[in-house]
């Protein structure tokens, strides 16, 4: 029988919890493993007994989830955290993805896009919901420091089709949709992917993202 999917719970709202512990245990291939009422909390928990994934909150007292999500990367947890947030928290998201997360989901998304949310981060892709994606880097860039734009020389070791699929990877275009666009087979996609990851130094598919806007390419 397969391992069920450890997941962890990070929010001060006991009802969130109490949701989301239901929602996941009702699941026959993940369970929860444990929950806090802050980043600290979380921390501390995750450090002695890791889990396969955890959902954290941003805003939180005594340690927010930004805080706690730069120190579960920094400390080399397995744990990948999975962000959720509502858009009038967008700067706090962006700052977590910097920090490490693995993506972000929202609130008041649907069960099952949670779910297999959770899912993919477990196995290691990254959680890029493209209409949330535009909408919280639109909101976010301006707020970015100046930067070199076009000229940044992380972009130096890219080709121009490189270019071109990390333009639709900030677009929030998947695979599929790349492929269309730009009239090459979803096999070269993933190849051109991997490439950018492994160019730029990027863990993830949302590193990609906030690298393409952070260098102004998009």
């Amino acid at each position: 029988m397969t391992e069920s999917l450890t997941v962890f719970l990070a929010d001060d709202q006991s009802l969130v919890r109490s949701g989301f512990r239901m929602l996941i245990d009702a699941e026959d291939d993940m369970t929860v493993i444990g929950e806090a009422t802050n980043g600290l909390g979380a921390l501390t928990a995750l450090t002695a007994n890791p889990a396969d994934v955890v959902l954290m909150d941003i805003r939180m007292p005594e340690m927010d989830g930004v805080e706690a999500t730069r120190r579960i990367a920094a400390a080399g947890l397995p744990t990948k955290v999975l962000v959720l947030t509502t858009f009038d928290l967008d700067e706090y998201v962006f700052a977590a993805l910097k920090a490490g997360a693995s993506g972000f989901m929202l609130k008041d998304a649907r069960p099952d896009d949670l779910l297999n949310a959770i899912r993919s981060v477990a196995a290691g892709e990254a959680v890029v919901a493209p209409s949330a994606t535009r909408r919280l880097l639109e909101h976010v860039v301006p707020r970015l420091p100046d930067v070199p734009g076009r000229q940044d020389p992380r972009l130096d070791v890219l080709t121009d089709r490189e270019r071109e699929v990390l333009v639709e990877i900030a677009k929030g275009a998947t695979n599929a949709e790349i492929a269309a666009n730009l009239f090459m087979a979803e096999g070269t996609v993933k190849t051109h992917v991997g490439r950018l990851l492994s160019k730029l130094g990027a863990r993830d598919r949302v590193n990609l993202v906030l690298i393409a806007f952070e260098t102004g390419l998009v």
